[in-house]
């Protein structure tokens, strides 16, 4: 009897550090009570920091494992940091915000471990039974995370809604990958695409690719499966809307690629038609639906929509140079979004929390710091040049232009200009209204997340090649 070969475990080291970590902070939870909420939290910090350094450390070089089930290459290793990256920040704008809540408990931090490693199995799926558990280990914990803030009626409600409609869409996704398995014979993603080489597919694979994308488009909240971000996004605890708009984007637009990549690359034609109808429609809902929204939280749920058909677009270009412009556009819309939602965090007046795009009014004259940098996100959403967002959008509609989607990238266009609308009408009214009130001081770790964020996205265009190029290096490893 030979004995066990640890180091087949070896790629798979940051998710076991990750579940073994959350094992632990449960029993440190369960011994020491809702008092351990500060130590937990920290010990989570470290452990999501832990896992971001293994992964940095591992070799580059593509290598499977648990008989192929698991990939380790430069794709899944850019998408991990930034997902880890996203997670960790989240969590520690999350701090302040449960001390003033009075909400003690300490299962929050467990919860967005577990979330994450989940988010990881995903992106380093090599199979769609790997794609399954990863997803439903992420979505399990995100549900119960969207529903913590138990005595509050929009936080329940925004849990149960997640819950509804993330069920039906795993429902989608798990049927289709019956009927993909069934005709293909397979469920490695390298089986698929030697199932259907040729250019030939059965029509029972197209409809499993259909419903396998359809599971997809809902983690990734893009038309029309979008319903459930509007009301989510403002329901649920803001921490909480921060980390969902971050972390489990990313991880679920990385599956998405890598499904569609390296699944069925020789049936691009077929997807790239799903892909550019939703990412058209992605854009265009979320630069018209947002223009009416009086609350911050739902307006950010419609520009994330929006964000996420740009996205798609370089995806549609089914080429390097498109991986490569989504994960740019990836890396530079998680900075943009949690340093707009440190913003939001900071708008707290003596009675407590405000949402309301009005509560801004004269932010210039009453803090001019968070104003200087909530309008350099909001310019940077619309896309305005030299802030990052504009080289975000750049990539991707290069990616189209190059793969001859000329239709899709002057749509693109075109919706960013609407979508700037409303983005500007912040900037209006932060510095040309009238003061409401004055907000309360910042703590010290949303300072530092909103200086940050702010001074990546003013400079970015000063130094643009490292993220190109650590993008560009991930993306060939898919090809």
């Amino acid at each position: 009897m030979t004995g066990f070969d640890f180091a087949a475990l070896t790629p798979a080291l940051p998710e076991i550090l990750l579940a073994a970590g959350a094992l632990v902070l449960v029993l440190v939870g369960a011994i020491a009570g809702d008092s351990a909420r500060p130590l937990i939290n920290t010990l989570a910090v470290l452990l999501l920091a832990g896992a971001g350094a293994l992964v940095v450390l591992s070799p580059s070089e593509t290598v499977t494992a648990f008989n192929g089930s698991f990939i380790r290459d430069g794709f899944a290793q850019f998408a991990k940091l930034l997902t880890l990256a996203g997670a960790l920040v989240a969590l520690v704008l999350s701090f302040d915000f449960w001390k003033h809540e009075n909400v003690n408990r300490f299962e929050y931090a467990i919860l967005v471990v577990l979330s994450t490693t989940g988010m990881m199995m995903m992106i380093s799926a090599g199979d769609l039974i790997a794609l399954y558990l990863g997803l439903e280990l992420q979505s399990l914990a995100l549900y119960v995370i969207a529903a913590i803030h138990r005595d509050h009626v929009k936080s329940t409600e925004a849990g149960l809604k997640y819950f509804v409609l993330g069920a039906l869409s795993s429902g989608m996704l798990l049927y289709g990958c019956s009927l993909v398995y069934g005709f293909a014979g397979t469920v490695s993603f390298a089986g698929i695409a030697q199932a259907v080489t040729g250019g030939a597919a059965p029509i029972g694979l197209i409809f499993g690719l259909v419903f396998v994308f359809a599971g997809l488009a809902f983690k990734v909240s893009a038309v029309p499966f979008h319903m459930w971000t509007p009301d989510v996004y403002e329901g649920a605890p803001t921490p909480v809307t921060a980390f969902f708009a971050t972390a489990p984007k990313v991880a679920a637009m990385a599956v998405f690629v890598r499904v569609a990549v390296e699944a069925f690359p020789e049936i691009a034609g077929q997807w790239r038609q799903i892909v550019v109808f939703i990412a058209i429609a992605s854009m265009l809902l979320g630069a018209f639906a947002a223009i009416g929204q009086r609350n911050i939280k739902r307006l950010m749920a419609y520009s994330s929509i929006g964000n996420v058909g740009y996205i798609l677009v370089g995806l549609a270009a089914g080429t390097p140079e498109g991986v490569q412009s989504v994960l740019i556009y990836l890396s530079i819309y998680v900075v943009m979004t949690l340093g707009t939602f440190a913003i939001i965090l900071g708008m707290r007046h003596k009675d407590g929390l405000v949402e309301n795009i009005d509560d801004l009014a004269g932010l210039s004259r009453t803090s001019p710091f968070m104003a200087f940098v909530m309008s350099a996100m909001m310019f940077s959403l619309a896309g305005i040049p030299p802030l990052a967002g504009f080289f975000a959008k750049f990539y991707v509609f290069l990616a189209a232009v190059e793969a001859r989607l000329y239709l899709l990238a002057v749509i693109g266009v075109l919706s960013s200009v609407v979508g700037a609308f409303y983005y500007l009408r912040i900037v209006k009214v932060m510095y040309f209204d009238e003061p409401a009130t004055q907000f309360e001081r910042l703590p010290l770790e949303l300072r530092a997340v909103i200086a940050l964020t702010g001074a990546f996205v003013v400079l970015y265009g000063l130094l643009p090649a490292p993220l190109a190029n650590a993008a560009g290096t991930a993306a060939r490893s898919l090809f």
